[in-house]
């Protein structure tokens, strides 16, 4: 493992780092098949997402490779700055970035644009126009996707500007033709696995994510590859493929549940998938699920402390800080393990989170418990290429920077443990107020972001972690402290990712900035510093810092349980949302004069089957790419959605070639 490479190259903002499952090679050979078949089944759908997050994704990703690869017909400065914004595209799935939902272009005139496709094409290489019969057709038509930042400016747009409306404002393809005021009063049968639109009659309707339906093709090959796992998986893991399956095929809610408590139910499979329409970000309402694939295998080194988080989750329950009426009395089903992942695709990757708990229905927790992960590989792959300057730049003092470096990795595992087994699997609702993600509405992902860190900050600091083995006596100050300061100097180095607007849009950095400036404003926990021009954000009081976290937690779990939206749009309005832009420039400042990354995207390991004789799979082979370009090509060519879901996406945008 020593010497080998992790970080692979810098695009812009981006740092981009390869991935490894080192313990894959001790899977058994059905756990390889298996995981095989997962694999296939997930990179299958990865178009989907990239189709939700831009009606035109695809086209745009078509005409970009075409040039990529045919660069050398491309004058030298052009061809770079479309190598740029291509690898860009790749790692954000999309012309937005994946964390601030804002637009980047590619950094060239719409003369060049067409100077570009016309070299390309003179040089007898293929250029997918979709449907356009010329490339000054394509251009005109689409210049604005590539070049324009003012044009469509917000995947996901919650806090539009006056007058606008969230939907109207996002530029994903989740609606088409809808408003919110076209919502009241209409009920969504399918409302996690559908695009809404307005039809020639005026009326609304779903298109629902299914065999048959959109993207049914897509789903079809998808199933193809989940049928063929089943052949090879355990008695639960198969019961959970087998409904998954179904619900692909009937799209129906009964369906998606069936799959999401079978899935909870296997907890003891060495291998394991998140395959469907999952996480809501990328919904301004909160409704509408996003394509995401993930294949991960149990790291059983790393499982132990996570494991025993999950067997004493209910006294966590007992001892919560929020009012009793909102605390769980029948803790159940909650399951947690480290994992190595194999592969993320859609909107789990190429960027990746580092903790996972699902599912997301609030009533199945209650009733059939989570399943949590702890994503090890992915950890280990962040910190062996972040560059230590980052710790040197925003530390106060020299002793908070040798605290950071010796206990934040602890730290931080052990707060995405709290937050993904503990804090998601949480709490409950009041009687009678029904489905949070509805009632909360564009509110409801960053608040229950903000419940769930609340949740791990402030059990981090409960001798309980001590009790449990997970973390020395004699350290247990120094840890605490370690992370208190990490998530306050969070709240100040996120701002290096937003480099335009005043407001925030992604909700894990709403509820990050949340809860910091809650605290600052309400607490005597964080001191705002400066010296010589640089800003600091210093904890001086680890016993305030807690108290003000548990207070923080009971407002926030009895806003979420009882449905309170209007208090939710107040918290994060006077907390989470806005930011002073002098202070983001002065952060984006430092961070370049050091040239530090404000994000990274992952290069996944690869599978491929070895045949024996007769044509089966003998044994899976992981090799790892060590290029971006390589792996996205790959995917392209072996993944790309069939044609006959391209042409039924939008027929006026798509051409066969």
């Amino acid at each position: 493992m020593n010497g080998r490479r992790h970080l692979l190259e810098r695009v812009g903002p981006a740092a981009v780092v390869q991935l490894y499952a080192d313990a894959f090679e001790h899977l058994s050979a059905a756990d390889k098949r298996l995981a095989w078949h997962l694999y296939e089944a997930a990179l299958a759908g990865r178009d989907i997402y990239i189709d939700q997050r831009y009606e035109h994704g695809l086209l745009m990703r078509d005409v970009l490779e075409a040039l990529l690869a045919g660069r050398d017909a491309i004058e030298a400065t052009v061809a770079d700055a479309i190598e740029r914004y291509t690898k860009l595209f790749w790692i954000n799935s999309g012309p937005y970035d994946h964390i601030t939902s804002r637009k980047f272009v590619l950094e060239i005139d719409q003369a060049q644009l067409l100077a570009a496709i016309l070299g390309v094409r003179g040089a007898g290489r293929e250029v997918p126009l979709g449907p356009h019969a010329s490339p000054e057709a394509f251009v005109a038509a689409h210049a604005r996707d590539f070049l324009d930042d003012t044009y469509r400016p917000m995947v996901t747009s919650k806090t539009p500007a006056p007058g606008e409306d969230i939907l109207a404002a996002s530029a994903n393809n989740l609606y088409k033709g809808v408003s919110s005021a076209d919502l009241d009063g209409f009920e969504e049968t399918f409302a996690l696995n559908s695009r809404l639109v307005r039809g020639g009659d005026g009326a609304l309707h779903e298109e629902v994510y299914r065999v048959g339906g959109r993207y049914g093709a897509t789903i079809a090959r998808m199933v193809g590859h989940l049928e063929a796992a089943l052949a090879v998986a355990p008695p639960a893991t198969a019961a959970a493929l087998a409904a998954l399956v179904r619900f692909y095929r009937t799209g129906a809610e009964d369906d998606r549940r069936a799959y999401d408590i079978a899935w909870v139910a296997d907890t003891t499979s060495a291998v394991d998938t998140i395959n469907g329409f999952i996480e809501v970000y990328l919904d301004a309402r909160g409704r509408k699920g996003a394509f995401e694939g993930i294949v991960f295998h149990e790291n059983p080194e790393k499982t132990a402390d996570i494991r025993r988080i999950a067997e004493h989750a209910a006294w966590f329950e007992a001892h919560m800080p929020y009012d009793v009426a909102f605390r769980r009395t029948d803790v159940v089903g909650v399951s947690a393990r480290a994992i190595d992942v194999i592969v993320e695709c859609g909107d789990a990757g190429p960027m990746t989170a580092i903790g996972i708990n699902l599912p997301n229905d609030e009533a199945i927790r209650e009733v059939h418990g989570s399943k949590s992960v702890s994503l090890a590989n992915v950890v280990e792959a962040y910190e062996q290429s972040q560059p230590e300057s980052l710790r040197e730049e925003f530390c106060w003092s020299a002793e908070e920077r040798a605290r950071s470096k010796r206990w934040q990795a602890l730290a931080g595992e052990l707060t995405t443990s709290l937050h993904e087994v503990i804090g998601h699997g949480s709490g409950r609702m009041a009687p009678g107020v029904g489905s949070p993600q509805a009632v909360l509405r564009e509110q409801y992902s960053t608040l229950e972001e903000t419940r769930s860190d609340l949740v791990a900050l402030h059990f981090i600091a409960d001798p309980v972690m001590v009790d449990l083995g997970l973390i020395e006596a004699e350290h247990h100050a120094d840890v605490v402290l370690a992370e208190y300061e990490g998530y306050a100097r969070n709240a100040l180095v996120q701002l290096r990712r937003v480099r335009r607007g005043t407001h925030l849009e992604e909700d894990h950095m709403r509820n990050r900035q949340a809860i910091v400036h809650w605290l600052m404003a309400h607490t005597t926990a964080i001191d705002r510093r400066t010296r010589e021009g640089r800003t600091f954000y210093v904890v001086v009081d680890v016993e305030a810092f807690r108290a003000g976290v548990g207070r923080m937690l009971a407002l926030v779990q009895r806003i979420k349980s009882e449905g309170r939206y209007d208090e939710a749009v107040a918290l994060f309005e006077a907390h989470g949302i806005h930011f002073d832009p002098a202070l983001r420039d002065e952060v984006v400042a430092r961070v370049d004069r050091l040239d530090l990354p404000s994000y990274t995207g992952f290069v996944m390991p690869r599978l491929a089957p070895v045949l024996d004789a007769t044509g089966a799979i003998a044994d899976v082979e992981v090799s790892y790419p060590l290029d971006l370009a390589t792996q996205m090509f790959e995917y392209s060519s072996r993944y790309a959605m069939p044609v006959e879901d391209r042409r039924s996406l939008e027929p006026s945008t798509f051409r066969s070639s």
